[in-house]
């Protein structure tokens, strides 16, 4: 589990939870609260996701994202690979990246190309 340097904690940008996108779609996903810092994107120690197959974090610059179509002929900025399906963990935001412009997280499976949990962030939080 990874926990925030004090440095980390000190340029909270926003917050939001990751939700279940598809309530009929059993497999794909996900709960827990997310905090984006100016360096860091931080999912909190409830966040889960069910299992699967290259997943990862990215920075998505559209809102209200909601099925997999909306995520695939975006820019978005992919933070790096999912490294535990629970638990706390931490990926950092590349240099240059302004956050307001990526109002949106998600989990997303690379391998089958599917939107498995979004988190709607609210700035100013």
């Amino acid at each position: 589990m990874d926990e925030l340097t004090s440095e980390e904690k000190s340029g909270l940008a926003a917050k939001g939870n990751f939700i279940h996108a598809d309530t009929s779609d059993s497999i794909h996903y996900g709960k827990g609260k997310v905090s984006v810092y100016d360096c860091v994107v931080f999912l909190d120690q409830d966040f889960e996701v069910g299992p699967g197959p290259k997943f990862y974090v990215y920075l998505v610059p559209s809102e209200k994202i909601r099925n997999s179509g909306q995520v695939k002929n975006t820019m978005f900025v992919d933070l790096d690979r999912l490294r535990s399906f629970k638990g706390s963990q931490k990926y950092k935001i590349p240099a240059g990246i302004d956050l307001k412009k990526y109002p949106s997280v998600v989990i997303w499976c690379e391998q089958f190309g599917v939107l498995i949990s979004p988190a709607d962030l609210n700035f100013g939080a």
